[in-house]
Formats: structure tokens, C-alpha cells, sequence
């Protein structure tokens, strides 16, 4: 039996995602907890997670990196926009005609763009933009995504207030 868990333990510890079908990487449920245990606090130490998930320190590390290089995860600090000089965001509804995915691709480009999502519904994309004031925002709208070719129409929903931002969503 014990050789049996511990072979089981290597293994996980080697294979802890696997794709699927569609090329996103399927997790296993020490990854899950991992990723649990870094929205609750992105600075927890590895010895910590190790011992709350049942891996080793360096175990961790090596779940960490590939979860990183993978994609699945980022691990930011994330501000309030407006105390980092970032006086204005917005989320702009784009609607589209012709290839939604080449417009969402240059949206992606620009720096001020922080979110982008094709969505079904009122607007083809959704993109939130962080500018430093109106003219900023003006100059992002006006001359560049209304500029992009396949961009029909835009409509503007500028924040007045930011009352919560998390990304504590967890895992399933």
C-alpha cells in the first residue's frame, strides 16, 4: 500500500495538468488547491502551500512555474488604477462586422486596453481601458479602436466610481 501511495504522490507530482481537447490544460485537484491558495493570498510562501496542499516546498515551486508557463495563472499586484495616476477607465461595447477575433487581436496590443472578450449579446467585444484622463481616453476610442478595420460602432461606459475588483473567483 505504501508503495502504492507513494508512487501515486510521484506521479501527481510529475503529471499535475494534462490537456484536453481543446488545448486548455486539464488540473488536477493539487493544482486546483494550489491555485486556491494563491487568490487567497498571491505572497503565501511555498512551504506554506505545501503544507496546506500536502507537497513539498520545492514541489510547489515546480506546480507554480508550470502553471505559470502554461498560462492558467498570473500572479500580479493588482492597484486601484486611480491612486497610480490612472484617472479615467472605461468599458468600451464594440460591434463588428466581419472577423471579431482580428479585432480582438489588436485590441490585445494596446497597452491601455487591460480586458478584452468577445461576447454574444448587445456588443460583439467588450474591452476595459485605463487612460490617464479624457484626452487619453478620447485619443484611445476616437483615433485607434474606432480606427481598427471591422469596427462598425462603439459605445462608451465611463467609471465613476471603482467599488470592488477581485479575482477570488476560485476554482472548480
Amino acid at each position: 500500500m505504501h508503495s502504492e501511495v507513494v508512487a501515486s504522490r510521484s506521479a501527481d507530482q510529475r503529471d499535475s495538468s494534462r490537456e484536453s481537447r481543446n488545448g486548455t490544460p486539464q488540473l488536477d485537484a493539487v493544482s486546483l488547491a494550489i491555485i486556491q491558495q494563491l487568490q487567497e493570498d498571491g505572497r503565501r510562501p511555498y512551504a506554506a502551500i505545501g503544507k496546506a496542499v500536502g507537497l513539498s516546498e520545492a514541489a510547489v515551486r515546480q506546480r507554480v512555474q508550470k502553471l505559470l508557463d502554461q498560462g492558467v495563472m498570473q500572479i500580479v499586484a493588482v492597484t486601484d488604477p486611480l491612486t497610480v495616476g490612472f484617472r479615467r477607465q472605461a468599458m468600451v461595447g464594440i460591434n463588428a462586422e466581419g472577423d471579431v477575433e482580428s479585432i480582438a487581436d489588436a485590441l490585445t496590443g494596446m497597452s491601455e486596453v487591460e480586458y478584452v472578450v468577445m461576447a454574444a449579446g448587445s456588443f460583439d467585444i467588450l474591452a476595459e481601458i485605463v487612460c490617464e484622463d479624457d484626452d487619453h481616453l478620447l485619443d484611445v476610442i476616437n483615433k485607434r479602436i474606432r480606427a481598427l478595420p471591422g469596427v462598425r460602432s462603439t459605445e462608451s461606459f465611463v467609471y465613476l466610481k471603482l467599488k470592488k475588483q477581485t479575482y477570488m473567483w476560485g476554482t472548480r
